[in-house]
């Protein structure tokens, strides 16, 4: 998993409340167990004009131009603004894997849906909850500023805006240093190979009849 330290990214708004993980990654396209390809395919009925399928080759799709995700000044977006309750909808691990996948690392709105929120920590995305003011004058300013950035400080917990307003977010210490360190589960249980290779060991000692 990918390290978060701090990110300076071009910020993309999608006004919309109650964004489910339907609408994030299509049921169709969750045949595939891996993590990675899922990112043309994010926001697909809303971003084309076509009904999408696995495998379809998206640069050649007709694409909706009144999707934001669709219009130039939001091009390479890392940051991605939304309403409240994002992420609500079935427990699909593919929603935070297509978001990666098409470039975000960070997603901010008043409120997440529990599992989508604990799943972008497991995947190296970065939930961000602000309150709905604070989410509203964003909106405000991303339109209003084409090119318009933030600055997200992962040990600092702080949302910084061009005009050097900063608003501060919660994290828990546990998901903070895995999202610092690039540790996902499997990361966190190999920083114990010695541990865990030296327990094989004593049982190896004490049950012998167990490895036969």
């Amino acid at each position: 998993m990918k390290a978060f330290t701090t990110l300076q990214g071009l910020v993309c708004p999608l006004d919309r409340a109650n964004i489910d993980t339907d609408a994030i990654i299509p049921k169709q396209f969750l045949k595939s167990i891996h993590r990675t390809g899922f990112g043309p395919y994010l926001f697909d009925e809303w971003r084309y004009l076509d009904h999408g399928e696995p495998g379809m080759d998206c640069s050649t799709r007709p694409k909706n131009p009144d999707f934001a995700l669709n219009q130039p000044r939001y091009q390479g977006a890392e940051i991605l603004l939304a309403r409240e309750n994002f992420g609500c909808g079935s427990s699909r691990e593919h929603a935070p894997w297509a978001l990666e996948g098409d470039g975000f690392r960070v997603v901010i709105a008043p409120s997440f849906a529990d599992i989508f929120f604990n799943n972008c920590y497991k995947n190296g995305l970065l939930p961000i909850v602000l309150p709905a003011a604070a989410v509203d004058q964003l909106f405000q300013e991303v339109v209003a500023q084409e090119g318009y950035r933030l600055t997200v400080d992962l040990a600092a917990q702080t949302v910084t805006t061009p005009s050097g307003k900063v608003f501060e977010f919660d994290i828990t210490g546990h998901r903070k240093h895995c999202l610092l360190n690039g540790l996902d589960e499997i990361g966190l249980t190999l920083a114990h190979t010695d541990d865990i290779r030296g327990y094989e060991e004593w049982r190896r000692q004490t049950a012998p009849w167990l490895f036969a």
